[in-house]
């Protein structure tokens, strides 16, 4: 394909490598990613999957999830988590999945920009995303940023809760970078 054809979400799905891309009006976007980045979301998830597992909250899932539930787009968080009970008949689609996480978790990498980390900021809240965390290997610090618009920067000596999202969760910031 050329770079000026545009795509549709299910061209993702088909694409080589499209587990790398995220799908923005029209276009493949390689999402950024380094080895730090990488190795931190999957940690992160992990955690976050043997809790939800262990208490039946619902889903968790890796930076490959698809979410159509953006205008024009199809965003890949690093690490996102469903409630239970919010997936038609509890069932993980092949594919993408049509419905807002409850919680996104972003992984700032080296060649990440700014306003690309803003603009997905600003697509979760537009869609409602309820609980975002925003990893800062650089400053070793965790964003979270919450749908009511309120904002949290917690340091290195700081815990992350899951707070009303993913009740019980909690994760010292410091076990993320060892």
């Amino acid at each position: 394909m050329s770079p000026t054809t545009l795509l549709t979400p299910d061209d993702l799905l088909t694409i080589p490598d499209g587990e790398h891309y995220e799908y923005i009006n029209g276009h493949a976007v390689e999402k950024h990613m380094g080895a730090k980045s990488d190795k931190l979301s999957l940690r992160l998830g992990g955690w976050l999957d043997q809790f939800v597992l262990l208490h039946g909250l619902g889903h968790v899932f890796g930076s490959s999830a698809g979410y159509r539930c953006f205008p024009r787009k199809v965003r890949k968080p690093d690490a996102s988590f469903v409630r239970a009970g919010r997936l038609p008949n509890e069932e993980v689609p092949d594919g993408d999945i049509s419905l807002t996480p409850d919680l996104a978790v972003e992984v700032v990498s080296p060649n990440d920009l700014y306003e690309e980390v803003e603009e997905k900021l600003n697509d979760y809240r537009l869609a409602g995303v309820k609980l975002v965390w925003v990893v800062s290997p650089q400053s070793r610090t965790v964003l979270i940023r919450r749908l009511d618009g309120s904002a949290n920067l917690l340091p290195e000596t700081g815990e992350l809760s899951g707070e009303d999202v993913v009740p019980g969760f909690t994760c010292k910031i410091a076990d993320l970078f060892i």
